[in-house]
């Protein structure tokens, strides 16, 4: 296990191939994924080979990616948080995803609040954005609990959307 972050409920490490059969479940809730623009995937080996892919993608080359979220006290699978390089439009963007049985438990903005200090402190990034489609409520929730201040409206996978963005503090 790579360990990545740690807060004071919940580990964030690398995610793996042995994650695949967590990630598939996730994908496969559409309420989960109602407002990401993504698919569900096919079966689980999909969610293997996704996950191979992102590995050797993100980790290595950027310092960050999305990263597994575990609950400390019984090493639960929660979801998923972190920061991801968008080489377009050449972009820090922070991002997560829970099972639908750990929302409104605070994990989204404990773990993303923990993202946004590694990104500025860590890899020395100067501006972090946040996506989230209109009716996803929740998830505008957690990005102004998290500090991020509203843009302006963007379209997302051709729905309307709202950009926020977070800035280093000097």
């Amino acid at each position: 296990m790579i360990l990545v972050l740690e807060t004071k409920r919940l580990i964030l490490r690398e995610l793996n191939v042995d994650d695949a059969d967590y990630f598939y479940e996730l994908n496969v809730d559409p309420l989960v994924i109602q407002y990401t623009g993504d698919t569900e995937f096919e079966n689980i080996n999909a969610a293997r080979l996704f996950l191979e892919k992102y590995s050797a993608n993100n980790y290595g080359k950027y310092n960050c990616g999305r990263w597994a979220v575990i609950l400390k006290t019984s090493k639960e699978w929660l979801g998923w948080c972190g920061i991801k390089y968008m080489p377009v439009p050449d972009e820090f963007d922070i991002g997560y995803r829970f099972f639908r049985k750990y929302w409104g438990n605070g994990y989204a903005t404990e773990s993303a609040i923990a993202c946004l200090e590694y990104g500025f402190d860590q890899l020395k990034i100067n501006k972090i954005v946040g996506h989230a489609m209109k009716e996803n409520i929740a998830s505008i929730k957690v990005l102004e609990k998290i500090g991020m201040k509203y843009e302006k409206d963007i379209l997302m996978d051709g729905e309307h959307a709202v950009l926020y963005v977070k800035e280093k503090s000097k």
